[in-house]
């Protein structure tokens, strides 16, 4: 689990990368052709950047045809959200709502 966390933080660490994923969760199942249109990238830049995206298991493909269509595959960022955020803000949730509870008793205050 620790290598493929890492893989992960080093794909997202890349602007490039992080664009091609916003573009890719904006549209899923884009050709390579697609997702190049507006960048200032080569293709082939393009190409390496979705292989490390996919060797992380961010990004999946299938060929249709010709042509070869990228997914988004959202389900590690929402492993790396379960380990690496929510289990932080889970206390300051329970000290919000221990707060406000002790505020609305009568006479209550912090």
């Amino acid at each position: 689990m620790q290598s493929d966390d890492d893989a992960v933080f080093r794909a997202l660490a890349d602007a490039s990368r992080r664009e091609l994923l916003d573009r890719l969760h904006a549209e899923s199942g884009q050709t390579l052709g697609e997702l190049c249109r507006g960048l200032a990238m080569t293709r082939q830049a393009v190409t390496k950047h979705l292989a490390i995206l996919e060797e992380a298991n961010l990004v999946s493909s299938k060929r249709q045809g010709r042509e070869k269509l990228h997914f988004i595959n959202p389900v590690p960022i929402a492993a790396i959200a379960e380990r690496w955020i929510r289990k932080f803000e889970q206390p300051a949730l329970d000290a919000l709502s221990e707060l406000k509870q002790r505020l609305e008793r009568p006479g209550g205050d912090a």
